[in-house]
């Protein structure tokens, strides 16, 4: 059977048990939603969630077209800080004929693009193997609110069964330090109210504040993306400020948005001053 074929049969099984978030074909389901907002992002297009766009769905649908509308014309070395863009929907999206793209993760995953050039390096991100200033941009999405939190859901490490709460602000001053002059950083994080959930952690107005200023960037454009019934939109801050995240390893029943994870989240695009160092 082919993949295409094996694809389209995962959708309709989704589609027939009620569009349930996470069960069988929801990920070709939310591939499916993003390839077009990926393509339109590809050809010169802001992103903006249509309506209806991303009901049901994780915020994925938001981050990863958003990544690509900010990634800079240009970039020769760029890092994937936690693998988000080890996939290949987005990979293809990706100008690797003329960048090398290099992804630092803690452990290997299922599936591996090497022979599309892809790099891959096993680490903790609190202490990044790059030398400084190699890269001209870093996108970690999704990936900070992991940092120092229960990790045993990824690896079977009994080290990254933390509960370090600040730790991700030592993952920025790596950022900082890998990043060339004028570089730029891309994060996401899931926003609301403050939040901790012992495997990942939500943050709030102080934590993003907080966040943004231990990177000391020169420019800092910060855009807000809001979870509603009708699906996902972009938002101001104070929209998010109150959003819950609905936690599917909790065991419980979907809520009435059906949301599929964050109801908020937050995408920071810093430019680098200076190659910086780590602090003493």
């Amino acid at each position: 059977m082919t993949t295409g074929i094996r694809a389209l049969l995962r959708r309709a099984v989704y589609e027939a048990n009620g569009r349930r978030p996470w069960s069988p074909g929801y990920l070709e389901a939310r591939d499916r939603e993003l390839g077009p907002a990926l393509r339109d992002v590809a050809a010169g297009e802001r992103f903006e969630p249509r309506p209806g766009y991303g009901r049901s769905m994780d915020e994925r649908v938001v981050e990863l077209p958003w990544f690509l509308e900010k990634l800079p014309r240009g970039t020769l070395r760029l890092l994937d800080a936690g693998s988000t863009l080890n996939h290949d929907l987005i990979l293809r999206h990706l100008p690797l004929d003329r960048m090398r793209l290099f992804i630092s993760t803690l452990a290997p995953e299922e599936h591996c693009y090497w022979k599309r050039g892809v790099s891959y390096t096993f680490e903790d991100l609190r202490d990044l193997s790059f030398k400084d200033g190699f890269f001209d941009c870093v996108a970690s999405i999704s990936t900070l609110e992991h940092v120092g939190m229960d990790n045993s859901l990824y690896v079977a490490d009994a080290r990254f069964r933390e509960s370090a709460r600040k730790d991700h602000l030592n993952v920025m001053a790596q950022f900082r330090r890998v990043l060339r002059p004028g570089g730029t950083l891309l994060v996401t994080v899931p926003y609301g109210r403050e939040a901790d959930h012992g495997w990942f952690q939500q943050f709030g107005r102080r934590m993003l504040d907080e966040l943004v200023g231990s990177f000391g960037p020169a420019t800092a454009d910060v855009r807000f993306f809001r979870y509603r019934p009708e699906g996902w939109k972009a938002a101001s801050r104070e929209e998010c400020d109150d959003a819950s995240y609905f936690d599917i390893h909790q065991g419980g029943p979907l809520e009435a948005d059906r949301a599929a994870a964050a109801r908020a989240v937050a995408c920071l695009c810093l430019v680098s001053e200076n190659p910086g160092k780590l602090p003493p």
